[in-house]
């Protein structure tokens, strides 16, 4: 398997996710840029640059209009990402072996959709010296589809205005139900995914956004007391069998 049939591989699997995410790119981009309090285009594309991170994008983009502080901002993103810390702790024993150069650029492309890509291919196949160039494959185009994207939608909201009315903001929801079922492979899976949505919901009305942040914190609550009871199932019924 050489570098570039890797790449192209990693590249051809990300293609769905690219096109579910394009609807969720240009409403960013047109929001950013539109209503009171928008920021201006320079701003706007700085934002997909730089942080690429669409949930984050947009929780600190509703955040930054409501007048919130920077602090808070910051806090909301952080603790919204902090399941990439999750995905990271899972991808490295696949990772490992590349030094720090290579693993620093490969965690800022980091997204939800390359993860849901590459988890799969490196759980099912191994090919220890090309996993980075399939991870480079799903990532490096996902990143410049980001970009094109809110591009777009900057330029629309710009000439059109008050994108909140277009009814686009449905793709990020279709977009995350696709990547997190797939996943949801196991029990402590299932908890993780459960316990978020049951406390997002619940917390939905909150300001500041908040519920986004119960919901983490109860996702990964969930999921690490559900998978620390797995493994003490698992343990007791080795020492039944043992015995």
């Amino acid at each position: 398997m050489t570098r570039l049939r890797e790449f192209a591989r990693g590249t051809r699997d990300t293609i769905p996710l690219m096109v579910g995410a394009a609807p969720f790119g240009i409403v960013f981009g047109a929001l950013a840029v539109s209503g009171e309090g928008a920021l201006t285009p320079a701003a706007a594309m700085g934002m997909s640059l730089i942080i690429f991170a669409g949930s984050a994008q947009f929780i600190g983009l509703g955040l930054y209009v409501q007048g919130t502080g920077l602090a808070l901002i910051v806090f909301t993103t952080f603790i919204v990402n902090l399941r990439h810390a999750l995905y990271a702790a899972s991808l490295a024993p696949y990772l490992r072996h590349l030094g720090a150069r290579r693993l620093l650029p490969l965690g800022f492309w980091l997204t939800d959709e390359t993860y849901a890509v590459v988890i799969r291919r490196y759980q099912n196949e191994s090919d220890r010296a090309m996993r980075h160039w399939y991870y480079l494959g799903s990532a490096l185009p996902f990143y410049a589809n980001w970009q094109l994207w809110t591009l777009i939608g900057i330029i629309a909201g710009t000439q059109l205005g008050d994108a909140a009315n277009w009814g686009l903001d449905f793709a990020m929801t279709v977009t995350f139900i696709g990547i997190v079922v797939p996943l949801i492979t196991s029990r402590p899976m299932l908890a993780c995914a459960l316990a978020a949505a049951a406390a997002s919901l619940l917390c939905a009305d909150m300001p500041n956004r908040l519920g986004y942040i119960i919901g983490a914190l109860a996702g990964i609550l969930a999921g690490l007391l559900a998978d620390l009871r797995s493994r003490q199932l698992d343990k007791n019924q080795d020492s039944t069998d043992t015995d």
